[in-house]
């Protein structure tokens, strides 16, 4: 068997997650221990911002981790850390393969190809339709296209419409690998709970950035419209909270809870005691947080965009995406009809872990990782 040396940067912050983390760290931190335990090495760049007093793990479950500082301000922190990342695995050798996160980080494909490195690119969701970003950081993400196209070796989409785009834009073949969808289950203990002061399928949950093409100001906008009892707990937040997170907070809706980042088991136990999760996106790849939630067998809300509909099939309760008054209703038709999103999401949990399997797509990677 070929042992695999391979490096991963890019769209993941750092491994174990930490403060900021979206499903780009969820990826690494499932994929990257698995593929090690195949057998390869993996070393994994992760970040260090300024002021940062989080604890630094170098070793993870097998995968050894290198940090490099970066700047805090959004799209930048992701350049500089790659540009380090890149040229410590041309100048000190640390690996053959290459992983990385984001057709945003094409542009290092050239530089490590150049150096006699292979490159497989992860490339998720139409970053450049995101409305995060400035104009600026639109063009970036468009040009990136072009490099993503013609320079790693391979290009792996977990998205079948970003993946059509790409292939009818660019008249060439790339590879499908989708995210995984099956979680340990949680403990019995409902602690978490306890400290938020929520009871057990009295509350619904949304875990994500706090950033426009997440929908939040729609989610916050149909909940104070209803008149129920129940709460909306909503983790997360922003790597880099500015004037769209501070609206988000401001509601004065005092059913709404702000517990902050909250990981690991705490999180899947709030998920699979929620009434619903509802995931108000507007823009996504195939998302990690629905195909979590799904595998746990929680009833799920969610948009009605394409990529949404693709893993949930008829296994959700689906709004028209933008309009907060067709996601009142919803929340309202879930509250009126509890047995039969129970039912959806019984169905959904055994078609997901079928569909969206860990241990398949991690072969997946390796096999594309050897070509």
């Amino acid at each position: 068997m070929e042992k695999l040396r391979i490096a991963a940067f890019g769209g993941f912050r750092s491994i174990p997650p930490k403060a900021g983390a979206a499903g780009s760290d969820k990826f690494a931190l499932e994929l990257y221990p698995r593929i090690v335990g195949k057998g390869h090495s993996l070393l994994a760049y992760s970040r260090i911002y300024p002021n940062d007093k989080d604890a630094l793990h170098y070793e993870y479950e097998g995968v050894q981790i290198k940090y490099f500082k970066t700047v805090k301000k959004a799209g930048f922190d992701t350049l500089i850390h790659s540009a380090k990342a890149t040229f410590d695995v041309i100048f000190r050798n640390t690996a053959d393969v290459v992983h990385l996160h984001s057709g945003a980080n094409s542009i290092w494909a050239m530089f490590l190809r150049l150096a006699g490195k292979r490159v497989v690119v992860s490339q998720f969701a139409m970053d450049w339709k995101r409305d995060k970003w400035p104009w600026y950081g639109k063009l970036f993400y468009l040009v990136s296209n072009y490099l993503t196209a013609y320079c790693p070796n391979a290009v792996a989409f977990d998205n079948v419409f970003t993946k059509e785009y790409f292939e009818k834009r660019f008249n060439h073949k790339y590879e499908f690998i989708p995210y995984g969808s099956e979680v340990k289950t949680p403990p019995d203990n409902t602690d978490i709970l306890d400290k938020l002061s929520v009871i057990k399928g009295e509350y619904f949950l949304f875990v994500g950035r706090f950033i426009p093409d997440k929908g939040l100001h729609l989610l916050v906008e149909a909940f104070a419209s209803l008149q129920i009892n129940k709460k909306l707990i909503l983790i997360g937040g922003s790597p880099n909270p500015g004037e769209y997170e501070t609206r988000i907070k401001n509601t004065k809706d005092a059913r709404i809870i702000f517990p902050g980042y909250v990981y690991g088991d705490d999180t899947n136990i709030l998920m699979k005691n929620a009434y619903a999760y509802i995931q108000p996106s507007l823009i996504e790849g195939l998302s990690p947080v629905i195909l979590t939630v799904m595998g746990l067998g929680t009833p799920l809300i969610c948009s009605d965009i394409v990529e949404n509909k693709f893993i949930c099939r008829d296994n959700a309760t689906t709004f028209i995406s933008g309009d907060s008054k067709s996601l009142a209703e919803k929340i309202e038709y879930a509250l009126n009809n509890a047995a039969v999103i129970a039912g959806k999401s019984a169905t959904g949990q055994t078609d997901i872990k079928n569909r969206f399997n860990w241990d398949k797509i991690t072969d997946q990677y390796i096999k594309l990782l050897k070509k």
